[in-house]
């Protein structure tokens, strides 16, 4: 699990800096791995100075901080705009990834907002 953990860790960071790559599940499943396996790097995670306080929220109550709700629907829709308007992707893709945007962003938004 620890393993598990350091690489879902490793695709989070890689997520941070690419676009289309998600940061948050994979962090979150890096978190449930190290609960399993180290308190130690539990630690670590939740203690981290930028990403520790979001993880708390989220680990302690299911909560979002609204900037970051905020964030995560701008750039979901700036995503979907660059995909619609500078990509010949088909247009079942655009569809299909518009669709699923509209679902996270409904998610996102509908979590209790932290503080």
């Amino acid at each position: 699990l620890r393993v598990l953990g350091f690489t879902f860790v490793a695709l989070g960071l890689v997520g941070a800096l690419l676009p289309l790559l998600p940061t948050t599940p994979f962090l979150l499943l890096a978190l449930a791995c190290f609960a399993r396996s180290s308190p130690a790097l539990h630690d670590w995670l939740t203690g981290h100075a930028i990403l520790g306080p979001y993880i708390i929220d989220w680990e302690r109550d299911r909560s979002i901080p609204l900037p970051a709700k905020i964030t995560s629907v701008v750039m979901m829709s700036a995503s979907f705009a660059w995909l619609a308007m500078a990509t010949n992707a088909p247009a079942i893709a655009i569809w299909m990834t518009g669709a699923i945007l509209i679902c996270v962003a409904v998610y996102i938004v509908t979590r209790p907002t932290s503080h």
